[in-house]
């Protein structure tokens, strides 16, 4: 972050009420400037929010985190709701397959990184004794791809994976558990170097990296509210509801078009600003960006939408002790137990399934009686419970399509217009659309309107 201090008090408009835009929010208040955030929807916290189903509350997808996630978890320490979360004490994931019982896929306790996954992968029942050994020189291999290596993101991670002697199985049991889950697309269409960024970092770099952290709470209850709350203390204007429909340079600053749908007239208004953090989806960007700031903008589309579905199982009676597992040779991905706390006598399960081009469209009967079927299979007990409630919800752009090449068409944060910076985690943070990734783009969008407010020539910049 800059250290030079503002020249005086500065407006600054934040458009974008996601963990990008809460991010750059926090940063830029703590610096100083005067900072009014505008989000279109009624709440804060992006693609991370929560909603009511009857007695449920319902997540927008099964967002989970690692430990490297140190922007993501300082973010939350700020909110209050860092100890919300629970973080295992070490990577264990249970992995299940129908008619079998389950294996745990976990690090070994005091051996340093990379040993400590050795004992995973050779003792990893999915694979064959040698597709386990060919696994291991794989992972030892991908220590050495460089996910910042322009060269490594136009290839495919399943290219990589098979010049490595991993076969079609060993990539769907083994790779595909963590390459579907962290891009939200199956390892033959992920960018190496996006994948190289997720295991390098996530687990190959250091040994307890990878340890999973999930939410005890809604994530309403972890992101937006106390979002709203924390931002009210550093003075920063909040309006939500707001509409978006310009930013146009104005002098030396930028003129922000708005409507804002609680008004009972046009609703139309304008409001000025020294800076802005366009903090929204690539979409909405290409949309909102003057044409002279971003060259490129008007290749953004071409990040494209990968969906995630969710199947939502509220049964009568317990159906598994476990918290959450991983599933092969089904069409259940993963599974997390989501049962309100202090709930007895039934079980809310929600399966998530990412990369699900091939189902968005099913309808809702098909895939409930599918993915109960599927539960059946993994939980035997899932058989003798009734089945209270089911239902499905669809997050037909949950990411960017993380694949070959994508790093091309996402931009910097900095644009061709001082003082109008971009975040989101479709931006160019060399980190995949994860939370991790939201945070870092909008602190660093931050960093660079600060950078610009601080100039002693900012007055005399001109447009490129």
């Amino acid at each position: 972050m800059t250290g030079a201090p503002l020249p005086s008090t500065m407006d600054v408009c934040v458009v974008g009420g996601g963990l990008a835009g809460i991010a750059a929010a926090v940063r830029l208040a703590d610096a100083g400037a005067r900072v009014t955030l505008l989000e279109r929807r009624r709440e804060l916290g992006g693609a991370t929010y929560s909603f009511r189903h009857g007695d449920l509350v319902v997540d927008t997808g099964q967002h989970v985190f690692l430990r490297c996630y140190a922007r993501y978890r300082a973010l939350l320490d700020r909110l209050g709701t860092g100890e919300l979360t629970r973080i295992q004490p070490r990577f264990a994931v249970p992995v299940l397959s129908p008619g079998q019982r389950p294996h745990l896929l976990s690090r070994a306790r005091g051996l340093p990184a990379p040993a400590h996954l050795l004992p995973a992968l050779v003792g990893y029942r999915f694979l064959s004794r040698r597709e386990r050994l060919a696994a291991v020189a794989a992972a030892g291999a991908l220590r050495a791809v460089d996910p910042d290596d322009p060269r490594t993101d136009r290839r495919s991670f399943g290219s990589w994976l098979a010049e490595h002697g991993q076969g079609p199985g060993a990539v769907r049991r083994l790779w595909d558990l963590i390459t579907i889950a962290a891009l939200n697309t199956p390892a033959d269409d992920a960018s190496l170097a996006l994948a190289a960024r997720v295991f390098r970092t996530g687990l190959l770099d250091a040994a307890d990296s990878g340890d999973i952290g999930r939410p005890s709470v809604a994530l309403s209850q972890l992101h937006g509210d106390p979002a709203h709350r924390l931002l009210a203390r550093l003075g920063v204007r909040v309006v939500t509801g707001s509409r978006v429909d310009a930013v146009r340079p104005d002098g030396a600053g930028f003129r922000i078009s708005t409507a804002r749908s609680a008004t009972t007239d046009a609703g139309r208004a304008d409001l000025s600003a020294d800076a802005v953090v366009l903090a929204v989806p690539h979409e909405a960007a290409a949309h909102l960006v003057p044409a002279e700031a971003a060259a490129g903008h008007g290749e953004w589309h071409r990040l494209g939408r990968s969906p995630i579905v969710n199947v939502h199982l509220r049964y009568g009676a317990p159906v598994t002790r476990l918290a959450f597992a991983a599933a092969v040779n089904s069409p259940v991905q993963w599974v997390f137990d989501r049962t309100p706390e202090g709930v007895r006598g039934d079980q809310y399960l929600v399966i998530s399934v990412s990369a699900a081009d091939d189902v968005i469209g099913v309808p809702t009967g098909q895939l409930i009686a599918a993915y109960t079927e599927a539960v059946a299979g993994l939980f035997p007990a899932a058989r003798r419970a009734s089945l209270r409630e089911a239902f499905v919800t669809r997050e037909p752009r949950a990411t960017f399509r993380q694949s070959p090449g994508c790093r091309t068409f996402r931009p910097a944060a900095r644009t061709r217009l001082p003082g109008l910076a971009l975040a989101g985690a479709w931006t160019d943070t060399g980190w995949p659309d994860t939370m991790e990734g939201a945070v870092r783009s909008g602190e660093h969008a931050a960093d660079v309107v600060l950078a610009h407010l601080a100039s002693p020539t900012r007055d005399l910049e001109a447009t490129p």
